[in-house]
């Protein structure tokens, strides 16, 4: 058994570690089986039968036993192909141009659902002649769905995200001269319509389907999916150069992340979390990936067990991954301002369709169509319930409501059954509609 000891050791020096190829090196793999094969520690002591079939298996490894014994009659591969094509054909700058095609390929035949389409559709009513601004292009099936309800209906498709845009263009060519790709986010919308000629109260409607794109979700290297290992990216515009949820773990201080978990993301943990992040960052590693990130809120929880809107189980990080992508894209800012461009732009009688999907976002087209765009959005009493003691005059409580939307339906619009059955995405989907009345 000492003898075999040392075979072992052998073939150890024979294999050095490559750090390189962690998970995937042969000296790695041959370690571990040494280890179990004297996981006592004793190298006197063992099952010499096992230990010596596996030194066996391990020094045929090592040798190149099986290539020495089946020789290739052609230097190539099992694809046709030379080693020298292969080499090229691997080489980093061909596979990012593959791995980019099959991206967007796997986006393109993809089946996309827009969430509350028909809702959408009726509200917005494209007729002959009409100028409509989808706020929120992403997969472009609202687009496509306006386009296809009239046929002379003009769509103004914005998005800031690279793909959403390259998808946008495709479109254009398939119906052209209606479509009308933009790239940029929400307040960049003035300098945009101005560079085309477009004026202020030209519009006819106006879309927005807030919160990040199916698409955006499974792709991992967008970092925005906690099922998908990914960088913690969370930009919309990749391109952009802008801090990234990264960033944030990394520079942001304890009592900034506990606001944006606290503020952003309702998250209950908030403090524990933030206080988490601050300790990894100095104790063991920055937080670079959704995985660690995900482990790190989930060890910070308890693996506490969390139920979604359809009693699923849900990740105990979904609140705070929220969070992050809210602060790092400025969401809310955003919306509130594209509220006010919509007010701009909108013909009287021209039509604001919203699709939300969280209350943080609904709250701020809420206050905006009932005129209680006053408040501070992080209070939740509306303004002009902050002291039910006093009375008002009429004349002040006009101004108070003044508002220059009429909301077209007397409740917010939600997704019927069958469309949260068919697509769970949008359970938690909240619309509303109004008009420009003045």
């Amino acid at each position: 058994m000492a003898n075999l000891y040392k075979n072992y050791l052998k073939l150890l020096k024979q294999w050095p570690l490559d750090p390189s190829k962690a998970g995937r090196d042969l000296g790695e793999h041959i370690r571990k089986e040494v280890g179990a094969a004297f996981s006592s520690g004793d190298s006197f002591r063992g099952d010499t039968t096992k230990c010596m079939k596996k030194y066996e298996s391990l020094k045929r490894l090592a040798d190149n036993h099986y290539c020495n014994k089946y020789k290739r009659s052609i230097q190539a591969s099992a694809s046709g192909l030379t080693v020298e094509h292969c080499t090229s054909v691997l080489s980093k700058e061909s596979l990012e141009i593959l791995n980019k095609h099959n991206e967007v390929r796997q986006l393109n035949s993809r089946p996309h659902k827009p969430v509350l389409l028909e809702e959408a559709i009726s509200y917005l009513a494209p007729q002959n002649g009409h100028n409509i601004i989808d706020m929120t292009f992403g997969a472009g099936g609202h687009t496509e769905r306006i386009l296809q309800e009239n046929d002379t209906t003009v769509v103004y498709c914005l998005d800031r995200d690279p793909t959403a845009c390259a998808m946008a263009k495709q479109l254009s060519e398939r119906y052209p001269n209606r479509v009308v790709p933009l790239k940029g986010k929400f307040s960049d919308l003035p300098v945009l319509l101005k560079n085309l000629g477009c004026k202020m109260n030209s519009f006819d409607g106006i879309l927005f389907d807030f919160g990040a794109s199916s698409m955006q979700f499974d792709t991992a290297s967008r970092g925005f999916s906690i099922s998908k290992n990914g960088p913690l990216d969370m930009r919309m515009d990749p391109e952009e150069q802008t801090v990234t949820a990264a960033d944030v773990l990394a520079k942001a201080d304890q009592s900034d992340l506990y606001k944006i978990f606290k503020v952003y993301g309702e998250e209950k943990q908030s403090k524990k979390i933030a206080n988490a992040v601050i300790e990894a960052r100095y104790l063991f590693k920055p937080l670079k990936t959704t995985r660690d990130f995900c482990e790190l809120v989930q060890n910070v929880c308890n693996n506490e067990m969390r139920s979604d809107m359809l009693n699923r189980p849900s990740h105990p990080a979904t609140k705070v991954f929220q969070a992050l992508r809210i602060f790092v894209n400025n969401e809310l800012n955003e919306i509130n301002h594209s509220i006010v461009l919509a007010s701009h732009y909108l013909k009287m009688g021209g039509v604001m369709v919203t699709v939300a999907f969280h209350s943080l976002e609904d709250t701020i087209v809420k206050r905006h169509i009932q005129g209680n765009i006053n408040e501070n959005m992080a209070n939740t009493l509306p303004l002009k319930y902050i002291n039910p003691m006093q009375a008002y005059d009429k004349e002040f409580m006009n101004v108070v409501n003044d508002t220059c939307w009429h909301q077209i339906h007397k409740h917010v619009i939600t997704p019927s059954v069958e469309e949260v059955e068919s697509n769970p995405r949008s359970r938690s989907a909240r619309l509303r509609a109004a008009v420009r009345i003045k």
